[in-house]
């Protein structure tokens, strides 16, 4: 039963592998928002495997780029492939159990032995027959000798059952690691393609922030003109200062968040943390087709790695308890070897040995139906799971179309409010052109129109976030996220249009 010995800390291992995978799964898909970006320790999905050499010129990365440098250097998936070829190898140790075995053997050397130490003593000369002893009258019980042997010895495993079935569960246990490092191949896409597009909502940012910056600069200085002209009060000039030096802290805390942003992707896709990169793909935005329950959970059943490696879990699991059982099955194994054997440079004779085995448990009762228990508890545990992993699925897909709706509904209000606060400051800046009002609406309108922009900056990643989280949660995100993000840019509001444009 050696095969078990090595068959149970692979289950264990496997196990525990697929466990860590589903429980990353069911984080998912916030599970980057929730973690330390700056922690790799803790969460493996942040960190990277560094493969790329700095370069001064400015890198240019789109979202396909960083997914494929993600996948090939992502500090969890380069772990998880590391946990699949272990399980391969453990797959090939329990398979050498059941195939032929071959060794070639062979040795020389000097040997001394006391006969009298096995029982050899010198009255028992006489017990021989005449012809035996003859000429042995110079006998000695301490003799020397030199001997050569080399031989081919040949063992297999005939008949063992329970040995089948270990290598069987030790295949679907294979599996289950291949889906483990599947499904964490679909979280290094989830989390790369959130913080790209963190990133991209980051750059955003800074665009509005420098557009507002520029609509201050001319207020500022139409104010300060007024002022000269003694046509405004001192009032509105520092009021309009005020709001430009506002604007000032706003685009230095949006451009150290873009900066940020653009770090935490090189560290999760293998670049070193101080190069300089420019992204080259814009926020994008596109409905997404209707989908119902019915067809999500369908295809989630089919496609999502922890359910179909929960699904080998339980199968190896079952032909453990088989094996458990067919311990009580006799085993056969057949052992021989031929060779040589004589004095060294002598004669040599060849020798060989044939041997059969048949070995029947009569009465380990304790052992047998203890593995039995082990069997039957793991097995209705990996059974327990999988009906909650359902559930867990069913509760996912339906989180995740209630988030694409609102996020959708989110985005269609958000663009609303920006058009209307871009007329609200349109307005103002007229009626402050044209004397009629101070600058106070103006400022009041900026300040409005940067909350907007703001919202719909944040509701358009939301929605975005919230379509990768469905292509997650359906188990294909790293093959067909293209389609749930397709090519889009974000809407050219023009904050400059009616600003006065003083001397300029």
């Amino acid at each position: 039963m050696k095969s078990r010995k090595i068959a149970a800390p692979l289950s264990v291992s496997i196990r525990l592998l697929c466990a860590a995978a589903f429980v990353a799964f069911a984080a998912a898909p916030f599970a980057f928002a929730q973690s330390n970006p700056n922690n790799s320790a803790q969460n493996a999905y942040v960190g990277s495997v560094q493969a790329v050499a700095y370069s001064p010129d400015v890198k240019t990365l789109s979202l396909d780029d960083a997914i494929r440098l993600g996948i090939e250097n992502n500090l969890a998936l380069t772990l998880a492939r590391d946990n699949q070829k272990t399980a391969d190898a453990q797959k090939l140790q329990l398979l050498n159990a059941l195939m032929p075995n071959l060794s070639l053997h062979g040795e020389t050397g000097v040997h001394q032995l006391n006969l009298e130490a096995f029982g050899f003593r010198p009255d028992l000369l006489a017990t021989f027959p005449p012809s035996v002893i003859q000429g042995a009258t110079n006998f000695h019980l301490v003799t020397k000798f030199d001997s050569t042997i080399g031989q081919v010895n040949f063992s297999q495993a005939l008949f063992t059952w329970s040995g089948w079935d270990v290598w069987r569960a030790a295949k679907a246990n294979q599996q289950a690691a291949y889906y483990s490092a599947q499904s964490s191949r679909g979280l290094v896409v989830l989390n790369v393609g959130t913080s790209y597009l963190q990133a991209i909502a980051a750059s955003a940012e800074v665009d509005y922030a420098q557009a507002l910056l520029k609509t201050d600069e001319l207020l500022l200085y139409q104010a300060q003109e007024e002022h000269k002209a003694g046509i405004a009060a001192n009032l509105d000039e520092l009021r309009a200062r005020v709001q430009y030096q506002t604007q000032q802290q706003t685009l230095i805390i949006a451009e150290n968040n873009f900066e940020k942003a653009k770090i935490v992707i090189n560290r999760q896709i293998g670049l070193p943390p101080e190069q300089k990169i420019q992204l080259t793909d814009a926020t994008p935005y596109a409905d997404l087709a209707a989908i119902t329950i019915e067809d999500a959970r369908r295809e989630a059943y089919n496609n999502r790695q922890d359910y179909q490696g929960m699904k080998q879990q339980i199968l190896a699991a079952h032909l453990e308890r088989q094996a458990a059982k067919h311990e009580r099955f006799p085993t056969l194994t057949f052992t021989g070897n031929y060779g040589v054997t004589g004095t060294s440079g002598g004669i040599y004779h060849g020798t060989f040995t044939a041997t059969g085995t048949l070995s029947v448990p009569i009465f380990e009762e304790g052992k047998l139906r203890g593995d039995r228990d082990v069997a039957e508890a793991q097995l209705n545990e990996l059974r327990s799971e999988m009906n909650d992993l359902t559930s867990h699925i069913d509760q996912q897909l339906r989180d995740s179309l209630l988030d694409l709706q609102s996020a959708n509904e989110l985005v269609r209000v958000a663009r609303s409010n920006v058009e209307l606060a871009t007329k609200t400051l349109e307005q103002s800046t007229d009626r402050f052109q044209a004397g009629v009002d101070d600058n106070l609406p103006v400022v009041q309108a900026q300040s409005t129109l940067a909350q907007a922009q703001d919202q719909y900056v944040s509701s358009l990643y939301q929605f975005n976030q919230a379509k990768l989280g469905l292509a997650r949660n359906l188990g294909i995100i790293d093959t067909q996220y293209k389609n749930y993000l397709p090519g889009g840019k974000l809407p050219n509001i023009n904050t400059e249009s009616n600003v006065p444009q003083g001397g300029k």
